[in-house]
Order: C-alpha cells, then structure tokens, then sequence
C-alpha cells in the first residue's frame, strides 16, 4: 500500500478554508478519503454591503462635477461659428523699449503683410461680400506682460474685417538683446517676441 499526500483541489464556488490529505488505496481504482472531514468548510464568497443613497448621490456628484468642468475648458476654447478659408501665422519682436503692444503688431503686420485677399472684392465666393469677411486673432504673449498688452492699438493693424475674436495665450518669449541701450528707452536689456495667428473667414 503506498501513501500519497497532496493538496485537494476543489472546483466550487466557494472559498475552502482549509486543505486535506487523500490516500490511495489502489493504483487502478484511487479514491478520496478525507483524513478529517469536519476541518474541511466550505465558506461562500463575501457580500459587498449595497451603497447607501448618500454614497451613491455623492458618487453621481462627483462625476457631474468632473463632466461640468470638462465642459467648460472645451467650451472657453470654442470660436464663435465662422466658415474659415485661411490661417496667417506671424512673429514680431521689440529689442528696444520693452514695448509689448509694438511686438503684437508686429506680429500681426508679419502675418497678414505677406498675403492678399481678392476672393472678397472680387466676389469669387457666392453670396459672400466683402463686408462678410471675419477675423479671429490669437496672440501668444509672456503671461507677466499681457495686462500690459494694448488690444486696441493691435486691432488698428487690420485695414478691413470683423474682428469676431481676440484671444491673448501664454506665449511668446522675454530674452535678452545683449545690449542695454538707454537713448533707445531701454530700461534693461530685455527683448519681447509675440507669436500671432490670424483667422480669416466669413
């Protein structure tokens, strides 16, 4: 008679506290016996307790409270509704001066200086005149100078169109000139640059 020992195994759905011996008595024929069945127990699997209306109201709330504001920062992105033809792109610095309203429109001279529209004069867009035509400026200007930034002379930049929006971002750069130049108006040697996208629709 040989003796085996091994852990019992079971495929039920329960969670077996405790593991027991089998012995074979015949190699052909083998079969289980337990060598105690009473430290076999068979345990079902633990219940979560149900949530409670306060916990889930809370739960409900919290996901509203995410999906509002993930709302709102797609929506403070947004462009009033324009069909768009074209996108000018320009850069403008002052070296001197530390005038940040000056690089903007520099900025937006660089972008819309190289670029002509006739489609609105000409009236190549059907039932679209020039008086349609839609502007949406976009500025990247260091975050320290934008309450400095004159919107208004920046607008005067544009001959012709509506400007529908003005949007001043993060951006642009303050760097050194290399030389502080007092009979320029320097105060320092410092050097604004301005990024400017222009949008032109209707």
């Amino acid at each position: 008679m040989t003796s085996n020992s091994c852990c019992l195994l079971l495929n039920f759905p329960f969670q077996v506290r405790s593991l027991t011996n089998y012995t074979s008595n015949n190699k052909n024929f083998p079969f289980l016996r337990l060598t105690n069945p009473s430290s076999l127990r068979l345990q079902p699997p633990p219940i979560s307790a149900p949530q409670s209306k306060t916990t889930s109201a809370a739960m409900e709330a919290d996901q509203s409270t995410t999906t509002n504001t993930s709302t709102s920062t797609s929506s403070s992105g947004s462009c009033p509704p324009m069909n768009l033809l074209f996108v000018e792109m320009g850069v403008g610095y002052d070296q001197h001066g530390q005038d940040i309203t000056a690089a903007a429109m520099r900025a937006c001279r660089d972008a819309i200086s190289s670029n002509s529209i006739p489609a609105f004069r000409r009236g190549s867009i059907p039932g679209v005149t020039f008086d349609q035509m839609k502007l949406q400026i976009k500025l990247g200007v260091p975050h320290s100078l934008q309450q400095s930034l004159d919107i208004e002379r920046v607008k005067s930049v544009f001959p012709y169109g509506k400007i529908v929006k003005f949007e001043v971002v993060d951006g642009g750069l303050i760097c050194s000139s290399g030389v502080h130049v007092e009979e320029m108006g320097d105060k320092n040697d410092d050097c604004y640059i301005v990024n400017a996208a222009v949008y032109v629709g209707y």
